[in-house]
C-alpha cells in the first residue's frame, strides 16, 4: 500500500492529451468516486510476481503540469500482488492497471495525494489532472533489462550533450582568452589555465590539503564568490555574517577527492604552494545544467583567480 501510495509522488510519461477523451470510451469510477476514462484497454492483466511498468502525468486544473515522468526519463513500477487491498481509488486504479491501459482522470487532489501530502501550490478544493499509461508488464528479469537499457540511453544522451556543451564553452574561453590577451593553457578535459607565479616545491597530489584565497566570476566579470574580504567589499558581495565567522580567509581543500568542482580538482592539481593563477573553466567541469543560485546560470563559464597560500 504505501508503496503504490509513493508511485503518485514521482514523475511519468504517457502519449494521449487529456483533451482527447471521447464520449464513446469506457468509463469506470471507484470505490470512492473517482471517474477515470480509458484511452486505450488493455486485455492481459498482470500475474502475482509480474511488475508493471507504467509512465503518469500530473496537472493542475488549469493544464500546468507539475509530475511528469517522461521529462525526467523515470518511469515507474510496482511489483503485482492480487492480495493487496485499496482503500483509496488512485491505489484501485493502479491495482487495476492491465499492459496496454491508458487512463485519464480528473479528481480532487486529496483524493489522488491524500489529506496531508497535497502539494502546497495546489490550492484547497482544486482538482488535478492524471494521465496514466502502462509501458509494459515483465517478470523481474525483464524489468532489470528494461531499466538497464534505459540507463544506458541516458547516459549516452547526458555524454553526447556534454560533448556539445564543451565545445561551446572552449569557443567561448577562447574568445575570452583572445580578447584579453592571455596566455592560457588547455588540458584535454577542457580546462584553460593561465599561471601568473609558479610557486615552488611539487606540484600538489591528489588528497593533499590545499589553502586557497580565491575569487570567483562570470565570464562577464560578475563576482559570485570571493575568499578576500576586499575583493568582496568591492564587488558589492560582502557577507557581515560570513565575516564575524572568520570566513574570508584561504579555503583548505582536500584536492582531487570530489570536496569542489571537477575545474577546481583538476587545476589545484596542476599548482604548486605559492602559485598564483587563472582557471577557465567549461560549464562541464563546474556546475553543468543545474548551475548553482541565482547568480550561475545553467552551462555557465566560470573563472577563479587563485593563490595557493599552503599545501600540507
Amino acid at each position: 500500500m504505501k508503496k503504490i501510495k509513493s508511485l503518485l509522488l514521482s514523475t511519468v510519461v504517457f502519449a494521449v492529451a487529456i483533451g482527447m477523451v471521447s464520449c464513446t470510451k469506457t468509463k469506470k469510477t471507484t470505490t470512492d468516486g473517482i471517474e477515470y476514462t480509458y484511452i486505450k484497454e488493455g486485455k492481459e492483466s498482470p500475474k502475482n510476481g509480474e511488475f508493471v511498468l507504467y509512465n503518469l502525468i500530473v496537472a493542475t486544473d488549469n493544464d500546468s503540469t507539475f509530475i511528469s515522468t517522461y521529462d525526467q526519463n523515470a518511469p515507474q513500477y510496482f511489483m503485482f500482488n492480487d492480495s493487496l487491498q485499496s482503500t483509496v481509488g488512485i491505489e484501485e486504479i493502479l491495482l487495476g492497471l492491465r499492459k496496454g491501459d491508458s487512463i485519464v482522470l480528473q479528481a480532487p487532489a486529496k483524493k489522488i495525494f491524500g489529506e496531508f501530502n497535497t502539494p502546497p501550490f495546489i490550492k484547497d478544493g482544486s482538482e488535478v489532472k492524471v494521465q496514466i499509461g502502462v509501458i509494459d508488464v515483465l517478470d523481474e528479469k525483464g524489468t532489470e533489462a528494461y531499466f538497464t537499457a534505459l540507463q544506458e540511453a541516458q547516459v549516452k544522451k547526458q555524454a553526447e550533450h556534454a560533448e556539445k556543451q564543451l565545445a561551446e564553452d572552449v569557443k567561448i574561453i577562447e574568445d575570452y582568452i583572445s580578447k584579453n590577451n592571455l596566455k592560457a593553457s588547455r588540458t584535454e578535459s577542457g580546462l584553460f589555465y593561465v599561471l601568473d607565479e609558479e610557486g615552488n616545491g611539487d606540484q600538489i597530489e591528489t588528497g593533499q590539503v590545499a589553502s586557497v584565497n580565491y575569487a570567483g566570476y562570470l565570464i562577464d566579470g560578475t563576482v559570485f564568490d570571493t575568499s578576500i574580504k576586499e575583493k568582496a567589499q568591492e564587488a558589492g558581495v560582502y557577507n557581515e555574517q560570513r565575516d564575524q565567522m572568520d570566513g574570508y580567509a584561504p579555503l583548505d581543500v582536500e584536492v582531487g577527492m570530489g570536496r569542489v568542482i571537477p575545474g577546481w580538482d583538476e587545476g589545484l592539481g596542476l599548482l604548486k604552494k605559492g602559485a598564483k593563477a587563472k582557471l577557465l573553466i567549461p560549464s562541464t567541469l563546474a556546475y553543468g545544467e543545474r548551475g548553482s543560485g541565482a547568480v550561475i546560470k545553467p552551462n555557465s563559464v566560470l573563472i577563479f583567480d587563485v593563490e595557493v597560500t599552503d599545501v600540507n
